[in-house]
């Protein structure tokens, strides 16, 4: 299995959202490849690639991706899509905006604001305004995922 990380940066530095988003990747299983998406996103993808378990860093530094417009970045992630099996992203404001986008492209149903992994294909995650969890298990071949970043720890550097 092999997972595509949508990492959030600034296009100068790495957020620690994407560290947590890491480690509930890593526990879902397979290989995790972090994309770096911006414009002189050098200094974000040298972070990244220090990160335990990541195994490859692609990093696609144009000016049309400075402003983190979902358009742009949707269609990145799309055209990179045919090689991973989940892709997954930290649930901020931006991945908010863009991996929906990509669940619709794919014609795939987005798991949101995952909270645990439980196995490859089943997530829990809060609903009624975080008073009860449900279980999801997507039967989807390729899986669009956002990770609530504040129920996983950060993984460590060493990468």
């Amino acid at each position: 299995m092999t997972i595509l990380l949508l990492a959030e940066n600034d296009n100068s530095g790495l957020s620690d959202q994407t560290a947590k988003a890491l480690t509930a990747a890593s526990q879902i299983g397979g290989d995790v490849h972090v994309l770096v998406a911006g414009a002189g996103a050098k200094a974000a993808a040298d972070a990244a690639s220090k990160l335990t378990g990541v195994s490859k860093v692609l990093v696609a530094d144009d000016a049309g991706l400075a402003n983190n417009l979902a358009e742009p970045l949707a269609a990145l992630i799309v055209s990179l899509a045919p090689t991973y099996d989940v892709i997954i992203a930290p649930a901020t404001t931006s991945a908010k905006n863009v991996l929906p986008r990509v669940a619709a492209l794919l014609d795939v149903a987005q798991v949101s604001e995952i909270v645990e992994v439980v196995s490859a294909d089943t997530f829990k995650r809060p609903i009624y305004a975080g008073n009860a969890i449900q279980t999801v298990q997507s039967s989807d071949a390729k899986k669009v995922i956002t990770v609530r970043t504040a129920s996983f720890a950060a993984a460590g550097e060493g990468g």
